[in-house]
């Protein structure tokens, strides 16, 4: 829902049974755009892309919030690892980080950063995952894959959002 001035976009889920309910505010968005208004005015020449690869449509929701809000970034979705892997290979202006689940339908999250990592374009390309995956062996598998950081669910969209920023920023690789 829009408010009447068009700056806050109001997202609500009310999934559970108990009766619990949560909202979350975003900035609004530009028609067709997934960026905020504000940093798609400064950054129209190529902003950054980070690419969220969630077949969760909550998960994906809270973690779109939680990255839009940071300067010259546009947000892209892909509800599939399949669907990234499109994406990745149609877009000319590369992907600045990657943040995918593991679980996921037909291509699980581990054969996506298998991928990314034997792709010589992409192969640099920061991934950050976050995942419902509870074999304790997850973790060492993600990191001998080469990824950035680990969040297992239930996570904190801030703390990804905060990960995300300092690698972007260069601070931690």
């Amino acid at each position: 829902m829009w408010d009447q001035a068009g700056f806050v976009a109001t997202f609500e889920m009310n999934e559970f049974p108990d009766g619990r309910h949560f909202t979350f505010l975003s900035p609004a968005l530009e028609e067709n755009s997934r960026m905020p208004a504000e940093a798609n005015d400064r950054h129209t020449a190529e902003p950054g892309a980070v690419l969220i690869v969630e077949d969760s449509e909550n998960s994906a929701a809270m973690l779109e919030i939680a990255l839009l809000g940071i300067p010259g970034i546009a947000v892209l979705m892909a509800s599939s690892a399949l669907e990234a892997l499109r994406i990745l290979d149609d877009r000319e202006s590369p992907i600045r980080a990657i943040v995918t689940d593991l679980n996921m339908p037909r291509m699980d999250g581990f054969e996506l950063i298998r991928r990314v990592r034997d792709d010589a374009r992409l192969r640099g390309t920061p991934i950050i995952v976050v995942s419902a995956d509870t074999d304790p062996a997850t973790p060492q598998r993600v990191a001998d894959l080469g990824v950035s950081a680990f969040f297992p669910k239930p996570y904190s969209p801030y703390q990804v959002r905060r990960k995300l920023e300092q690698i972007l920023d260069g601070a931690t690789q």
